[in-house]
């Protein structure tokens, strides 16, 4: 994208019927008076869902029209489209980057450096996406665990099985890039101007192939089933020591993910400076998403829209209780990375068309809940509920469900209701408060009537709860300077397993940064 041009801004477009592209631009014309013959482009820059009032749910469109003449329309504010920015390309070294990692943030950071002439190598312990799919594929079919590729490990990292959500409340000028680039790779067009983007794991499969494709057609490499293992300071480089091998780099970028336990137990070890940072645990909790959208919708509107979404925050005295990752239309996920325990997220695909909506249900775990100061005791806490959540499910990789009524009445569950679990390979009955702390049980508990007040039925007794949550963040953080290298030199951390991301696209800017970073440096 490389715009060098004024656009005029149409802003405040109510739309309440479906119109295709054309019928789009002659009613946003008509508001805005624009003659059609002196429209050169135009785009959408925004379309959101108005759904405040149920008697008037719309879409709200802006545009950005481009004419011969823009002086002849003062009425309208005028926009100056940026140029895209060029990177500043200092290195000369002889050694390749090596990115450990091929989710977004080691993406990323790749297709910046190839864009500029510099070939990274990057080594991902997991399979290639396409095998990742079957293993993942047999876990939820089988429970068969394959500890090294799975939902969490393999190319395109833990958001290549969630909703693929683009959303980010970060402010950073990358950011429409990196919407452009997923555009560019095979996302539909729409994630450049939603307001609430996804692309869906469906969709991702082919984007990280495309991807994949084109960082090697400009020399860069990837090693698949290649398990980072350790490094050594050598003067000037690092020597890295990988499954397959050994390789001399002076820029060893960090994008591990956030599940990446015994790579941050080798970097302790190595003494690289760490913090605990706080993050959060729960459940997922699923409704019928017929009932999500009518409570979103109602009853009035003809749009035919999509998958209602919501998100939803409660403030107690103590803790904070929050949606999180909410997938409209989709199923709860099995992503557990080791054998021994159960570990839950939420996956939609493009269509979002399945029966259920489901969310995270997280309260807050601040780093004074630990004794000590062992940055590695969140990771311990997670594994703990983890392996709990492992014994209550069987033993077998089934998930402890409950009923919400059950839960908030602190019994077992001796039923389904009119909500079923979407969870493979299976669910047992049980009681999640046993596994929980009780401070996560209770603020979920003081949320729910809040909740239900926000959106009507959200606090349905047949609501289901899948224990447990526990992968939404690093509980650590990979302390970093200015030129994004850590305390040991020539080692970039970056993403959402270093503490610096929490989500695709933020994980995504930050491995634009740290190629930045690495490109400046001479």
């Amino acid at each position: 994208m490389c715009y060098d041009f004024i656009m005029l801004r149409i802003d405040g477009l109510k739309i309440y019927e479906d119109l295709n592209r054309e019928q789009l631009l002659e009613k946003a014309l008509r508001k805005a008076r624009i003659h059609k013959q002196d429209v050169l482009n135009w785009r959408i820059s925004r379309k959101s869902i108005d759904s405040r009032d149920k008697n008037d749910v719309h879409y709200l469109y802006s545009l950005l029209v481009e004419v011969r003449d823009e002086s002849r329309y003062p009425h309208l504010p005028h926009v100056q489209e940026k140029a895209e920015e060029k990177f500043e390309v200092n290195r000369r070294s002889a050694y390749r980057p090596i990115i450990i990692g091929a989710g977004p943030a080691g993406l990323f950071c790749a297709l910046t450096l190839v864009d500029n002439g510099i070939r990274p190598i990057i080594i991902e312990q997991g399979d290639s996406v396409e095998k990742r799919m079957e293993k993942v594929r047999m876990y939820r079919q089988a429970g068969k665990l394959d500890e090294l590729s799975n939902v969490q490990f393999g190319e395109g990292g833990a958001g290549t099985f969630s909703d693929g959500k683009l959303t980010t409340g970060i402010n950073s000028r990358y950011i429409d890039r990196v919407l452009e680039t997923f555009r560019k790779f095979g996302a539909p067009e729409e994630v450049t101007y939603l307001a609430k983007p996804h692309i869906g794991t469906d969709n991702l499969v082919t984007i990280l192939v495309n991807i994949r494709r084109y960082i090697e057609e400009k020399g860069g490499e990837y090693h698949f089933n290649c398990r980072f293992e350790d490094f050594e300071q050598r003067g000037d480089y690092l020597l890295v020591r990988c499954q397959d091998g050994e390789y001399e780099t002076d820029a060893l970028v960090l994008a591990l993910g956030h599940s990446a336990r015994k790579s941050f137990a080798m970097l302790k070890r190595h003494g690289m400076d760490m913090k605990r940072k706080n993050f959060s645990v729960g459940v997922r909790i699923e409704h019928l998403q017929r009932d999500i959208d009518q409570a979103q919708y109602g009853d009035k509107t003809k749009l035919k829209l999509p998958a209602a979404q919501y998100k939803l925050v409660y403030h107690g005295q103590e803790r904070s209780c929050y949606t999180f990752c909410m997938c409209p239309g989709g199923e709860v996920m099995a992503s557990s990375s080791e054998e021994g325990q159960v570990v839950t997220n939420g996956m939609s695909e493009y269509s979002r068309n399945k029966d259920n909506a489901n969310a995270a249900l997280l309260v807050n775990v601040l780093t004074t809940d630990f004794p000590g100061d062992d940055p590695l005791e969140g990771i311990r806490f997670q594994e703990r509920l983890e392996r709990k959540a492992f014994e209550a499910g069987g033993g077998n990789h089934f998930a402890p469900v409950q009923r919400l009524e059950d839960f908030e009445n602190n019994v077992v569950s001796d039923h389904i209701g009119r909500i079923k679990p979407s969870y493979k390979p299976g669910y047992t009955l049980s009681n999640l408060n046993e596994i929980l702390p009780s401070y996560v049980s209770e603020t979920i508990k003081q949320a729910m009537p809040y909740f239900d007040r926000r959106i009507h039925g959200f606090n349905d007794p047949d609501a289901i709860l899948t224990a447990v949550e526990s992968r939404t963040s690093c509980p650590l953080t990979l302390l970093r300077g200015d030129d994004m290298q850590s305390s040991i030199p020539m080692i970039y951390p970056c993403g959402e397993g270093a503490g610096y991301a929490g989500g695709i696209t933020s994980a995504a800017v930050d491995g634009i940064k740290v190629a930045v970073e690495i490109m400046k440096k001479e």
